[in-house]
Order: structure tokens, then sequence, then C-alpha cells
């Protein structure tokens, strides 16, 4: 399969097609993430924690006793980001954003910094969307440090989550995310946005998989994924979910660093 890396040095539309490319052969792998790895749940994240709720800008959740899911979107911020800040603040559901830094955090710094001033977590996605797993040592920390960096000097805060490239993680990942204080995080749904422009097929295929402590995944560059976000969340409102970042769906629990959570 052509790199991922190569394929990013093209335009945005080129991009486009080598992350739909690469999504659809890690499908064919799994539909919860590419690697076969030892992950945690968000249940077992809270049974070994000591203290109390997790706190929200949204108000207080305690998913011991609350029904919550994890709303995720990897690969922006993009020219689509603006709307589905709007559309979060307007329902009062913060998100996890797992974001790319090359033409994106780079391209988009004002989003970066409206997305944690609204209260949403800001995560990492890497910064050129480089299988991790194929790299060596120190590549691998510039992928993960330099997001990291353009992050911080935005919103003031590092972040402590990653969400790795089509999901491939292995030992040496975990033992660099350990050292460089990163918990990995994958996903339990996936709505497969990257293969269709068609907004009810994606909101029907989240409703199918969304359970308890639930991970989405989903992709705020593509024509498809926004438009689909409000009838995803009020399907799974009326359902009787509460939306939490992923930090809140581990409280009181913490993630820890080189741990894989799903």
């Amino acid at each position: 399969m052509p790199s991922l890396t190569n394929q990013m040095h093209k335009t945005g539309a080129g991009f486009r097609a080598a992350l739909m490319s690469a999504a659809a052969a890690c499908l064919a792998l799994s539909l919860t993430g590419c690697a076969k790895v030892d992950t945690t749940a968000p249940s077992a994240a809270r049974a070994h924690a000591a203290s109390a709720t997790a706190q929200a800008r949204f108000g207080t959740v305690d998913c011991r006793h609350a029904k919550c899911i994890a709303l995720t979107f990897d690969a922006g911020p993009s020219e689509h980001s603006a709307r589905l800040l709007d559309i979060l603040k307007e329902k009062q559901v913060p998100a996890t954003f797992f974001l790319l830094g090359k033409r994106h955090i780079e391209k988009y710094p004002e989003l970066v910094k409206r997305m944690a001033d609204e209260g949403h977590e800001v995560a990492s996605h890497t910064w050129d969307h480089k299988i991790l797993t194929s790299l060596k040592p120190d590549e691998i920390r510039e992928e993960l440090n330099r997001p990291n960096d353009a992050i911080e000097r935005l919103t003031g805060r590092r972040p402590t989550l990653m969400r790795p490239p089509q999901g491939r993680t292995d030992t040496d990942v975990h033992d660099i995310c350990a050292e460089l204080g990163l918990s990995e995080v994958l996903w339990t749904v996936t709505a497969k946005d990257y293969m269709t422009t068609d907004s009810a097929l994606i909101q029907k295929r989240v409703l199918a998989q969304a359970s308890r402590d639930g991970i989405i995944l989903l992709h705020d560059l593509y024509d498809g994924t926004v438009p689909a976000v409000p009838g995803i969340i009020d399907a799974l409102k009326a359902r009787g979910y509460v939306f939490v970042t992923v930090p809140q769906l581990l409280a009181p629990g913490k993630a820890e660093p080189g741990k894989v959570y799903r």
C-alpha cells in the first residue's frame, strides 16, 4: 500500500484520498482498531480510581452511574470544524479532538484555540499521519512531539492523549508514549465516514454500534460527517446517553501514559 507520508505531500484532496484508502485497508483488519493489543476499558479505569466524579465544562457527570458515551473526531481541524463546533455548542455536547499537525493545526490555529476554550479535549493524531509502527523510535517521538508542542503553544495545555493513525500500535509505541506522558485511545464505534458522503448512513452506522462507555470515531474533514452529527446527538440523547470527553469517560480514574484505552 502506498505510504500516507508520500500522499500527504500532495494537495488537500490528495491527502483525503490517501486517508480514505488507508482507512479502508485498516477496516479490513478490524472495525474497532487495526492493532491486536491489550486495551483497557473505561469501566476498568474507573474501577481503579479512588475519588469522585469527573468535572466537565458542561456539568458534572459520574459515568459509574450515567450512561456515558464519548464523541471523538480525527484528522482535523478542517474547513468543517467551525460548523461542528457551532453544533456542539448549541447542543451542549463536549467532544475529544485528535488533531493532525501538518496542514491542519498549522492551517487552522484559531479553531484549535476555540476547541480548548469551549471545553473540548484537544489531543493528537500525530503530525503527518505516518504509521507509527513503521518508524524508528526518534521518528515516532517527532510525530508525537510536534503536534503536542503546537497544541501547547495555542492552548496553554499539553495533550495527554493520542490516537495512532489507523489504530496501528505496538510495544515500541507504548513505551515511547509512556516516556512522553501520553495514553493511546482507540475506538469502539466507526461509521466508516471516510467511505461515504451519505450523512443518513453515517448516522445509522453510529446508532447501530453505540453502547455504554462507547468511543465513537468520526472525521470532521469529510463532507458527510458534520451534517450527521445533530441527528446522532439527538438520537443518542433520546436513548438516555450522556456525552462526555474521553477523560470524563474514565473519571474518577485517569488515563495512564503508555496504556491503550478502548
